[in-house]
């Protein structure tokens, strides 16, 4: 099989357990708070990566740079805490929609922060992944909900996690980013927990089992799909985690997207497909040496 289309199986595996966590996020809420299906989720993630961890041993966790990784997990952890919360109060296929706007802020952290050259293609492909974000909210004929405005920062924290990543694999193994990523959080996410603390059913614990699940098997699935093939090349198959969740949702929920959310979703995703690929071309110029006036 050729390696696009098997990164594009794995990528289609990857945004249907996303599809799935969202899912299961909304079954979980009707009886415990968000900040303790946080917690849940990175208890669990962390249960099913112990024989990783029994396999590599502590020498995974050992680092030079451990603010940098202490940065990156408080930025991981309050993204979920307005994801999750945003995923629970509002249309899953709308809250999918707007999740795709942390590739746009990444560029915008990159340029500002890692002081990387954004020319003017990519620039413009975050104006119009925007533009997407306003068609979704309608600002001015509706009144942009709390739920939304969740989604927005936790998209925000994303793209910051984003940037703290690619500072961390300048020095650090994959093995070590993902260990201490949930060996922190795990346990600083118990403590708001705690505040909201509500022992869950027979049957919400099997869907916060699922949430754990979910994460870690839409992860694993990703990373190996980014391995596998170029980005630009195997991104459009996320998209297909819209649709996942638009069918899941109206099943389970009874929800139907809006058209303004189908239209502002393919606009958002298109432009991330398209900042993708500069990305690319970027790499591969960066590797054989400048081919000219090429505008990223």
């Amino acid at each position: 099989m050729h390696s696009t289309i098997r990164g594009g199986v794995w990528m289609l595996f990857s945004a249907l357990f996303f599809a799935g966590l969202g899912i299961s996020i909304r079954m979980s809420t009707r009886e415990v708070h968000s900040f303790e299906i946080v917690f849940f989720r990175n208890f669990f993630n962390l249960m099913f990566m112990l024989p990783w961890l029994w396999k590599i041993g502590l020498s995974g966790l050992r680092t030079e740079v451990f603010g940098l990784h202490v940065t990156r997990a408080s930025l991981g952890l309050i993204s979920m805490f307005f994801w999750f919360t945003g995923v629970s109060m509002m249309p899953l296929a709308e809250a999918t929609s707007l999740g795709f706007t942390a590739p746009l802020f990444a560029t915008i952290g990159a340029a500002l922060i890692l002081r990387e050259t954004v020319r003017l293609r990519r620039w413009a492909a975050v104006l119009i992944g925007f533009a997407g974000t306003l068609i979704i909210l309608r600002p001015g004929t509706e009144v942009i909900t709390l739920p939304a405005i969740y989604m927005i920062a936790g998209a925000v924290f994303v793209a910051c996690s984003f940037i703290a990543v690619k500072m961390l694999t300048r020095t650090e193994s994959p093995n070590t980013m993902v260990l201490m990523m949930v060996a922190l959080i795990t346990p600083v996410s118990l403590i708001p927990a705690l505040f909201v603390w509500q022992w869950p059913s027979i049957e919400t614990w099997m869907w916060l089992v699922m949430v754990g699940f979910s994460a870690t098997g839409g992860h694993i699935f990703f990373n190996r799909a980014m391995a596998t093939a170029d980005a630009s090349a195997i991104l459009p198959f996320d998209y297909s985690r819209l649709l996942f969740v638009a069918v899941l949702a109206f099943i389970i929920f009874n929800e139907v997207p809006d058209i303004y959310t189908w239209i502002g979703g393919a606009i958002i995703f298109g432009s991330t497909i398209y900042i993708a690929q500069r990305e690319a071309v970027a790499a591969r110029s960066a590797v054989t040496g400048p081919s000219g006036g090429e505008m990223r």
